[in-house]
């Protein structure tokens, strides 16, 4: 593998949700990313990034509120070990590995070797079970206190979290309600196990929990905000327990990124709770929650559906960001760099 001069990587060059504008591709010295090399150090030559919802959230300065432009942005990617430092074992060179970590939108990024997760392939799905994943599973196990014989709510149920949430809550044996916003979402939702679809551009989203669910949700996976979470929180059961994702609704509006007001007397009268879910407070877990994606995944348990957009390079970061926040998409939004078959358009 010859080791390239130059490198692209994305930077955000002033504080917006807008990404298309505030962000620029830029090309830096490779040399720059290898030189003062710690022993604990490794080069990954990136393959697939992935795309979430909250890269606005970043580029418009709500996770690193001090944050000065210009700073290197993105979460996510797959990638092999090309190069690294005196304490890396020499055969972890060629393995592959998911990256999380800001600045991962680039073609080669540096990263400490015991942060990366080693994975067996560079499959591309695999991409789907790090930010996406292990948000499901551990949102739904720690946060949710699943059991088996509830009522699991996820919205927004066809991207990529919530078709994994939705697998992850039908495997532990519940009924399992889905929501999204066209038949073609509903039907790949059906495929991969949800009892119950809800079109929310075809039904009322609140009479049919009204109407279909009187005794309410035990458990929802909300990413949604707005309208929705209002909804959700009327709609749980006695000691149903509402897991705040994210607020999508609101990220790429305004000045993005808004809260919900919860009405405390909603939770008092039927010990109700809505708990608050941010991944990196859970890096404990991370092994533990990964080692049980991967096998599902690997025996076929678990079905990942990614979405290319059509889209490949590091030029078309932007326009996959774009596609995500039009909602357009079904599974896990990724681009590759690297030429890749069948991509979705």
């Amino acid at each position: 593998m010859s080791t390239p001069t130059t490198f692209k990587k994305v930077q955000a060059i002033e504080i917006g949700n807008d990404f298309t504008k505030v962000t620029r591709v830029i090309e830096t010295k490779y040399n720059d990313l290898t030189k003062n090399l710690k022993p604990h150090h490794i080069i990954v030559k990136n393959l697939y990034l992935g795309i979430n919802a909250s890269d606005v959230n970043y580029t418009n300065a709500k996770y690193v509120p001090n944050i000065k432009p210009p700073f290197d942005v993105g979460f996510e990617a797959l990638g092999q070990i090309v190069q690294g430092g005196s304490s890396v074992p020499k055969e972890a060179i060629g393995s592959y590995v998911l990256v999380a970590q800001y600045g991962a939108f680039a073609e080669y990024v540096k990263s400490s070797y015991k942060s990366v997760i080693q994975v067996p392939s560079s499959k591309i799905e695999l991409l789907s079970l790090l930010t996406s994943g292990l948000t499901s599973s551990i949102a739904l196990e720690e946060t949710g206190r699943m059991k088996s014989g509830e009522t699991v709510l996820v919205t927004a149920a066809a991207g990529g979290a919530g078709q994994i949430a939705v697998q992850l809550a039908k495997l532990a044996g519940n009924h399992v309600i889905g929501t999204c916003s066209s038949d073609e979402k509903g039907a790949m939702l059906k495929s991969i196990g949800c009892d119950r679809v809800i079109n929310y551009k075809k039904e009322d989203f609140k009479s049919v929990l009204k109407n279909e669910y009187p005794k309410g949700i035990d458990i929802v996976f909300e990413s949604v905000g707005g309208s929705f979470f209002d909804i959700c929180l009327n709609s749980l059961a006695i000691k149903g327990r509402l897991i705040v994702i994210g607020t999508v609704s609101t990220y790429s509006a305004g000045s993005g990124m808004q809260g919900d007001q919860v009405n405390t007397l909603k939770l008092l009268r039927k010990s109700r709770t809505v708990s608050g879910f941010f991944l990196p407070e859970y890096t404990h877990l991370y092994g533990s929650h990964m080692k049980k994606l991967v096998k599902l995944l690997m025996n076929g348990q678990l079905k990942i559906e990614t979405d290319t957009a059509g889209l490949n390079g590091i030029d078309q970061v932007a326009q996959a960001v774009e596609y995500l926040q039009s909602g357009k998409n079904k599974g896990k939004v990724v681009v590759p760099l690297i030429p890749i078959k069948n991509s979705k358009i």
